[in-house]
């Protein structure tokens, strides 16, 4: 905001009011929204929240919020962000757990970062090692994948607390709430599938076999269908979401000359629902596909190193990677799929939130 508009607005909040009192927290944070977009990352290994302006290319703010932040997002009123974290040390796929230092679980939590001050207002408990989540669409409750436990937690936003927990399977990661609000999904990585559960009795409903190790999972706006992305076997596993079946299965194709075939992590929808933007991981692309008829229509190469987390723009014309090996955020323009740049943010980048 240019200092002639702030002037302008600082002198109708005064005779709104009737006197010349500073301009309310309120007031703030909307001249602070007005001034540009903001894209919100998780440092994974570097225990930070990194706020960067993809407009002028640079990081806004750092925030120390705990240990091992992954999934993250802003809450619709644009002022309060969640944050996972957790105590559990990190470690590779594959790797011998019983010979890793134990875990630090008063770390485990969900972090609620007040974005007018910039602090964490208070850490939900979320069960143990809390990895990502889904809020439920009037935003009082909260589902939580726990890896270290095979489980989903339950937990109360107003509260704090833990409600329930649910079994799910093996390396659970990705979560999302189909937006009728009605049934959860949760990935397992180990157990190559997704798991519906009812939101009401919290009971597991169904068991759906996707490509191997399943990680990122969205819904329709319509909750038809959920689309799944497998990074072992190099597809997106589409799923009635009513039925709770595999409908398709989309092999995302290896682009000519590329070192690694696509190794899909992140999706994200465009705004109005047509297009399924996928992150590719090692492959360092992103893969375009066309919602109606299920193909992959264009892949976005050189997008940035190991690009992880994913977001859109609400206008949908920007994408935003999280590109863990290389400690930077891609700008690519929607349209074209060139990298517009590149903002150097330090750590590893794992998620990414857009306020809508």
């Amino acid at each position: 905001m240019n200092r002639c508009a702030g002037v302008v607005l600082l002198v109708a909040l005064a005779a709104a009011t009737g006197c010349g009192e500073p301009p309310s927290s309120t007031f703030q944070v909307t001249a602070r929204k007005l001034s540009g977009a903001r894209v919100y990352v998780s440092d994974e290994p570097g225990g930070r929240m990194v706020v960067v302006d993809p407009v002028a290319g640079t990081v806004v703010e750092s925030l120390a919020v705990g240990k091992r932040p992954r999934g993250i997002r802003v809450l619709d009123d644009g002022l309060q962000l969640l944050v996972a974290l957790s105590g559990s040390p990190i470690a590779s796929p594959g790797v011998d757990e019983s010979k890793l230092p134990p875990g630090d679980r008063a770390a485990d939590g969900i972090g609620l970062v007040d974005l007018r001050t910039m602090k964490v207002a208070r850490v939900l408990k979320s069960g143990r090692d809390p990895e990502a989540f889904a809020l439920s669409p009037d935003e009082t409750t909260l589902y939580v994948s726990n890896e270290d436990t095979a489980g989903m937690s339950v937990v109360d936003m107003a509260s704090g607390e833990v409600r329930g927990q649910v079994p799910v399977g093996e390396e659970p990661e990705g979560v999302a709430i189909r937006p009728d609000g009605r049934i959860v999904y949760v990935t397992c990585e180990g157990a190559n599938g997704v798991v519906a559960i009812d939101t009401a009795t919290l009971k597991e409903i169904a068991r759906v076999t996707t490509g191997a190790r399943p990680r990122g999972v969205v819904f329709t706006a319509d909750g038809a269908k959920a689309f799944v992305t497998a990074e072992n076997a190099g597809v997106v596993t589409v799923i009635d979401a009513q039925k709770h079946l595999v409908i398709h299965t989309i092999t995302l194709p290896r682009p000519e000359g590329a070192a690694i075939p696509p190794r899909p992590m992140g999706a994200v929808l465009s705004p109005d629902g047509a297009t399924l933007y996928v992150s590719n991981g090692r492959a360092k692309s992103i893969s375009v596909i066309d919602v109606a008829s299920l193909k992959v229509t264009r892949t976005f190469d050189d997008i940035g190193a190991r690009p992880w987390g994913i977001g859109i723009s609400p206008d949908g014309k920007m994408l935003y990677t999280a590109n863990g090996s290389s400690g930077d955020v891609s700008v690519v323009d929607a349209a074209t799929g060139k990298v517009v740049r590149r903002i150097a943010t330090g750590g590893s980048p794992w998620g990414i939130s857009v306020p809508r």
